[in-house]
């Protein structure tokens, strides 16, 4: 459904190193660099035909995080959503909602984290149960 997702950051050195780190949980490996032809850095992150893309933004306005969103990454194990919940935290992300752990949802039972980025972007870690 989706080819991308981007995100704007204000840091992007420090982006890095936090995505590094926390996406190699998932096995994703390092980014591909890029300058765009305003001169702005973006790092993209491949995996499995997805792209994680942060940015610096190209207005150059601050960059914020938007209000009610969330991006997720899927887990392949309720182990690995904790691993990728700590793994965050300990690379300056702030947890919020309730520790990682089991759910029941409308939408079926799933294993979520739920995190802060360094630039306030809603992070979740999800493995759907069985």
């Amino acid at each position: 459904m989706f080819s991308h997702i981007m995100i704007g950051t204000n840091n992007i050195e420090s982006s890095e190193r936090f995505y590094n780190s926390v996406l190699a949980v998932l096995g994703i490996n390092k980014p591909v660099h890029d300058i765009n032809d305003t001169g702005h850095k973006r790092l993209f992150y491949l995996h499995d035909g997805s792209v994680f893309c942060i940015t610096q933004p190209i207005n150059d306005e601050p960059a914020h995080a938007a209000n009610g969103s969330t991006i997720g990454f899927v887990c392949h194990s309720p182990e690995q959503v904790k691993e990728f919940h700590a793994v965050a935290v300990a690379n300056g992300a702030t947890s919020i909602e309730t520790p990682p752990g089991l759910r029941n949802t409308s939408t079926g039972n799933m294993h979520l984290c739920y995190f802060l980025d360094l630039d306030g972007h809603k992070i979740c870690g999800m493995c759907r149960s069985e």
